[in-house]
């Protein structure tokens, strides 16, 4: 991947983990959401956005999508204004399985009681 991508991609992810956090007012977006990774392709039109969320409620998970796919609009105004593209990108928002996937494992180990072994044996 070029230089020029890898800066796009984290500019623009810092830009949009902004936008969701302070500019968006939505009490349906949960407070552990934050966007783990962005994807511009080279050409600049389309942007994969990719959320990780801390929730396991599939309903909740579902509403949270529906929420950023309806404020796509709001958050590529609020993105143009940041940042200075050839175009502004169509966004696609995804979710981050691997991450929610090893903070639940490291739920389950925090919760193991393995006993602990004697230095002396």
């Amino acid at each position: 991947m070029s230089n020029r991508i890898e800066r796009a991609n984290s500019e623009v992810q810092r830009c949009i983990a902004q936008i969701i956090t302070t500019k968006m007012n939505d009490p349906r977006l949960s407070p552990f959401l934050y966007v783990s990774e962005v994807k511009l392709t080279p050409d600049f039109k389309y942007c994969k956005v990719i959320i990780a969320l801390d929730e396991e409620d599939e309903a909740k998970l579902k509403q949270t999508f529906d929420v950023l796919k309806k404020s796509e609009g709001f958050i590529k105004r609020e993105l143009a204004k940041m940042v200075d593209m050839p175009f502004m990108p169509k966004l696609s928002f995804v979710l981050d399985k691997g991450t929610s996937a090893s903070i639940r494992v490291n739920e389950l180990l925090k919760n193991l009681n393995i006993p602990k072994e004697d230095e002396d044996e």
